[in-house]
């Protein structure tokens, strides 16, 4: 548990420092989007959302909650993410709606739940979502009950995400239908892309500076 404290007392110093951002996310990033990317900055309409990225002890490891979307009609139907949402009227704040969500989404209760800090916020285009990504952890390895939103539960270590194999280039098929080359993590045979692989991006970079 020491090693465990050790790595959020330093995540927790770090995430009040100035972040990567925008380079580290655009990391994962297909190279055809880089240019468009790099100037979007969202409407003045985007919806609010936000997600949580919660750190655990897993197997003499650190690891994180990663969930597998449901698959149906939605944009990011099927898609590897963070558990989390739009912010609701109800939710006093952002930080409430991701703890709001992963309570939903997978039984976690926002009382055993500790932020420690957040990322920078990304907009993600298809959905037209500002995503606010805030930081956690909890202190023991989480029990998880998952709803109709969430296929299922990816506990993944930090051993997994450093991988020197890792990031990869693969073809995937997005929400239009069309297929896209894309920068990814290839992690317990699922394929983490997009907005997430972003986060991610920008979260090693942070833990690996």
């Amino acid at each position: 548990m020491e090693s465990f404290t050790t790595f959020i007392n330093y995540i927790e110093r770090r995430l009040q420092q100035p972040l990567p951002g925008l380079d580290a996310q655009l990391r994962l990033v297909p190279a055809s989007r880089l240019k468009e990317l790099r100037k979007m900055t969202g409407p003045l309409n985007a919806r609010q959302s936000s997600v949580l990225i919660l750190f655990f002890p897993y197997k003499n490891d650190i690891g994180i909650l990663l969930i597998k979307r449901t698959t149906d009609q939605s944009v990011h139907s099927g898609q590897i993410s963070f558990p989390g949402g739009k912010k609701e009227d109800t939710d006093h704040d952002l930080k409430e709606t991701a703890l709001r969500e992963t309570f939903e989404e997978v039984g976690i209760a926002p009382e055993y739940i500790t932020i420690i800090g957040a990322l920078s916020r990304l907009y993600i285009p298809p959905s037209n979502f500002d995503v606010y990504p805030f930081v956690g952890y909890v202190n023991a390895h989480p029990h998880v009950t998952i709803n109709s939103e969430v296929e299922k539960v990816m506990k993944v270590s930090l051993n997994e995400l450093t991988n020197p194999n890792l990031p990869i280039e693969k073809t995937i098929r997005g929400h239009d239908g069309q297929l896209y080359k894309v920068p990814c993590y290839y992690i317990q045979n699922e394929t983490i892309w997009g907005a997430t692989a972003m986060m991610l991006s920008e979260l090693l970079a942070v833990i690996l500076e």
